[in-house]
């Protein structure tokens, strides 16, 4: 049975790939600082051995890549790491032990658009702290995956959405109260012209696009992938559909940014900047082309499904 130790998989992703690499026959490890539940329940979770690493105690110590790669695993999945050490410790550490190591990313390793889509062969313009350090993570992984064979693949998805959690909503941040507002009608502000994009994913299609990676292994090595819905959204028409799901039409104030920036919280108002600046809008043809990747849900179908569960938990009214 092949080993999988998964870092970090019971976050958002994990929630559906560790059930999804049970059934598929993998003996599966998961390893986190911390024992904590799942987004939603599955009885997969009880085939699951689980194993308490401090990530950053261990790294510090310089001992966690030894310590996965005591755990004698054949795949090993990092849907955590967020600093080039962090990759350089374990890729030291698994060189030629391990069939296939798969990197989560982030589709920040792009920064403004100049041709949309954006496709995985267009130069890297990242900004900011996240962005940059995930996209010198990649390029570290790529020439380590072609110069000395080490198997990596990097997954890159977009603003990752699913039940249990606030998906990044149409003023560009995180506040529920956009969804309430949106509901009943009431009145939202967004900046500019609201013509801004924003690329969400399901993270039940995240998990099929690790899976795919495994299945499609040869064609998967030493490449990078986006894994995003098929079309990425403007905040205007996201704030319209969302309106219409409750039967009203979306009442939308337009403003300068700078003017909008104003009237909101420091934190929403760099949330939206970090996503309107970023403005993402990939293509996913190069996944579907090697991995057969074929995502099930649409940004609107993953939001909704989302935003179904904060109404059952009271977190959005929509009266």
């Amino acid at each position: 049975m092949t080993r999988a130790v998964i870092i970090g998989g019971s976050g958002h992703v994990g929630t559906y790939l560790v059930p999804r690499l049970v059934h598929a026959g993998y003996q599966v490890i998961n390893v986190s600082r911390r024992q904590r539940a799942p987004y939603q329940p599955h009885g997969a979770w009880q085939q699951v051995e689980q194993v308490t690493i401090d990530r950053t105690a261990a790294e510090s110590a310089g001992t966690f890549g030894d310590q996965i790669a005591a755990l004698q695993p054949d795949v090993v999945i990092d849907m955590i790491c967020f600093t080039l050490e962090s990759a350089q410790q374990l890729v030291e550490a698994l060189h030629g032990k391990v069939q296939h190591f798969l990197h989560c990313g982030t589709i920040w390793i792009h920064g403004p658009s100049v041709e949309v889509p954006t496709t995985e062969m267009t130069p890297r313009r990242p900004f900011g702290d996240y962005g940059t350090r995930k996209t010198a993570i990649e390029a570290y992984l790529l020439d380590e995956a072609r110069r000395n064979g080490f198997p990596s693949t990097q997954l890159h998805p977009g603003h990752i959405v699913g039940p249990g959690w606030a998906p990044l909503n149409p003023e560009g941040h995180f506040n529920p109260r956009v969804f309430s507002d949106l509901a009943q009608g009431l009145e939202i502000t967004l900046p500019n012209l609201g013509m801004e994009t924003v690329h969400h994913v399901h993270a039940d299609d995240v998990a099929q696009s690790f899976m795919q990676a495994l299945a499609n292994r040869s064609q998967a090595i030493g490449e990078s992938f986006h894994v995003v819905s098929p079309a990425a959204l403007t905040l205007r028409g996201y704030a319209e559909a969302v309106a219409g799901w409750f039967g009203k039409r979306a009442n939308i104030r337009y403003l300068p940014w700078e003017e909008w920036r104003a009237g909101q919280p420091a934190d929403q108002a760099q949330a939206t900047w970090d996503h309107i600046a970023h403005s993402p809008n990939c293509s996913i043809a190069k996944a579907q082309r090697l991995l057969h990747y074929q995502p099930r849900y649409s940004s609107l179908q993953a939001v909704y499904e989302a935003v179904q569960w904060l109404i059952m938990q009271d977190t959005v009214a929509t009266e």
